[in-house]
């Protein structure tokens, strides 16, 4: 199935907040009252919202932001770090403001029918581009794993990345070592040689990252990976977010996150 594309085209409306609330110490979410857009989404794509709370002050740039939650009969939700002054004015919005927002975005994850266990090894806000998987894997009735990665437990999210899912969580924390890859290269070993999962996703750590793309090779694994980059317009005109990335050839080709991607091959994506 797939999850990537939604076949309508890009449109900017103004939609209200229905709920905005903190998520942990650093963390924020909206639900917007959007059900069009919300079901025309896919897991992996992208909003460019512009950064303005209730007021009208903020910032004027807008920011890219992954798509947290969406779907039929759904609000569509963001969860993003709150951490410099465009998320601050996101995290200043109330129930009933009105929010700008231009998308869906970019291309998605694609799920297999065939597939009967994936397993998701994601970080920080990493953990919000994923979270719409899991959903979309147990309504093909496909299981998921998940190996969370948060500087504290505080800041792990797991409700909100699992959903109702069910997915099977194990989380690793920086604040005890279980998140060093080491640790985290060992116990995805032993899972591989217990049982194979059928394909892995990721997103949100450069080094977890790397370590997936290189244990899913030894294992001849097919795996996606959602970048994170800087975005100027978000629609592919300023070539702000270019990235390289291996073609089908194998040759290293400069790419648009916000156009090609966010979503791309495990193997094909360069580390950043």
């Amino acid at each position: 199935m797939d999850l990537g594309a939604a076949a309508f085209p890009v449109a900017e409306a103004s939609v209200t907040v229905i709920e905005s609330a903190p998520v942990g110490r650093r963390y924020h979410r909206l639900l917007l009252d959007a059900p069009d857009l919300s079901a025309r989404s896919r897991p992996g794509q992208f909003f460019h919202l512009l950064c303005r709370d209730g007021g009208g002050a903020g910032p004027y740039l807008r920011r890219p932001m992954s798509i947290w939650r969406c779907g039929e009969g759904r609000p569509l939700g963001f969860l993003f770090h709150v951490k410099g002054k465009g998320t601050t004015a996101l995290a200043r919005l109330r129930e009933g403001d009105a929010l700008s927002v231009v998308g869906p975005l970019g291309h998605g994850f694609r799920l297999d029918p065939a597939w009967r266990r994936i397993l998701i090894v994601a970080r920080g806000v990493g953990l919000a581009t994923l979270a719409p998987v899991t959903e979309a894997a147990a309504a093909m009735g496909i299981a998921v794993e998940a190996v969370l990665s948060a500087r504290a437990e505080a800041d792990l999210m797991a409700p909100e990345f699992a959903g109702a899912s069910g997915a099977a969580i194990t989380a690793l924390f920086d604040a005890d070592g279980g998140s060093d890859v080491e640790h985290v290269e060992k116990m995805l070993r032993a899972r591989f040689a217990a049982a194979r999962p059928d394909a892995v996703f990721t997103c949100g750590s450069n080094r977890l990252f790397l370590l997936l793309q290189r244990l899913a090779a030894e294992h001849g694994i097919p795996g996606q990976v959602a970048l994170e980059q800087q975005m100027g317009c978000g629609l592919g005109m300023c070539f702000c977010c270019v990235r390289q990335v291996r073609d089908e050839t194998g040759k290293v080709v400069n790419l648009r996150v916000c156009a090609e991607g966010p979503v791309f091959d495990l193997q094909a994506a360069l580390a950043w």
